[in-house]
């Protein structure tokens, strides 16, 4: 008997670091900041799918303008569907460094999808998220929580 337990603590000790580094440095809840404003907006978590793209959905909404609201100026599926729990983030890739592109997000209040990249700053303390059309971006800075 104590033979498997030093066994299963020793794969447990062997297999930690790797299940460490599985989990992407972006993974997690982050609070998002309105950049106009600069007052926080929502809680977003980042998560990882199995195909290794990153996610990110709103999972609280902080003063909210109304009472559940949902996304009534959508236009894909998440057209009517109510803003908290709902996926912003689609389709993120890891480029190294910190650096996040390839996706997409979504400004729930417009209703709008725009091409998005992301970037770890501030030793990961904070993530600037950009959403783009062409050339012209506009970008938020989230604090991790």
């Amino acid at each position: 008997m104590i033979k498997l337990r030093q066994s299963i603590l020793l794969a447990a000790l062997v297999l930690l670091p790797a299940l460490a580094q599985a989990a992407d440095p972006v993974v997690g809840r982050w609070k998002t900041i309105d950049g106009e404003t600069g007052k926080p907006k929502s809680y977003v978590e980042i998560t990882q799918a199995a195909n290794g793209t990153l996610n990110g959905r709103i999972v609280e909404l902080i003063n909210p303008s109304k009472p559940n609201p949902t996304c009534d100026k959508c236009k894909d599926d998440r057209k009517d569907k109510p803003i908290t729990g709902m996926e912003i983030i689609r389709g993120m890739k890891a480029e190294g460094g910190g650096k996040y592109a390839g996706g997409t997000i979504l400004k729930p209040d417009e209703g709008k999808v725009y091409k998005s990249k992301m970037a770890l700053i501030e030793g990961g303390r904070k993530l600037e998220v950009s959403g783009c059309v062409t050339f012209i971006c506009k970008s938020q800075v989230w604090e991790r929580q």
